[in-house]
């Protein structure tokens, strides 16, 4: 299944007022809310450093988060333009980027899981979306489509995220394969929110 979200509204108002901030992405030039884009910085020895957490030190250089436009800034040379300087850049990037983002978005379903915010398995599941526990409902893209509206049904509202394999959700809860998993609203659910948009645009 292709990759996506059900929806496009953030899930707090303190998510909303961060898309007010906007950066411009150097391939399109369009300003864009800052959470919606990729940032990247050059550490002192000119390496190009894909920054996901949006924390470290340095002028940020902004793109738009999709496999093109990562492919677009390195063969028109646009990283070196934006930074002013020559740099070292990685050529599968955009490999690397996406690499990146399914690491975020495992590190941050793991904090959620031993918060008790995070479950995984359709039982477990189904009764958090029944007591109305849940703010994201993660499906495994290579998941069964019947299983993904089995659920979808108990919360139809609910924000639905399938960028992840069952591999993947499965190394988030210590398992070999995870197909279903919904996140408890809160802040972390709206941080994987933001990743895994970005995750999306490399998976579509």
């Amino acid at each position: 299944m292709q990759a996506g979200l059900r929806h496009d509204t953030p899930l707090t108002a303190a998510s909303a007022d961060s898309q007010m901030v906007q950066r411009r992405c150097i391939v399109t030039g369009e300003s864009r809310a800052r959470e919606d884009l990729l940032r990247f910085v050059v550490d002192p020895s000119g390496h190009l450093i894909p920054d996901i957490s949006g924390r470290a030190p340095g002028r940020g250089i902004w793109l738009s988060a999709d496999r093109d436009s990562v492919k677009t800034a390195l063969s028109r040379k646009l990283f070196a333009r934006a930074a002013r300087r020559a740099l070292d850049i990685n050529p599968e990037l955009d490999q690397k980027v996406e690499e990146l983002l399914v690491a975020r978005c495992i590190e941050l379903i793991g904090l959620a899981r031993r918060a008790g915010q995070a479950v995984a398995g359709f039982e477990k599941v189904r009764a958090r979306l029944k007591q109305g526990e849940a703010g994201i409902l993660l499906a495994a893209l290579d998941g069964a489509e019947d299983g993904r509206e089995k659920l979808r049904r108990l919360a139809p509202g609910l924000t639905v995220l399938n960028c992840l394999t069952s591999d993947e959700m499965g190394r988030a809860f210590g398992r070999e394969h995870a197909v279903h998993a919904v996140l408890a609203p809160g802040a972390l659910a709206v941080k994987f929110e933001l990743v895994a948009r970005k995750l999306n645009g490399f998976r579509a």
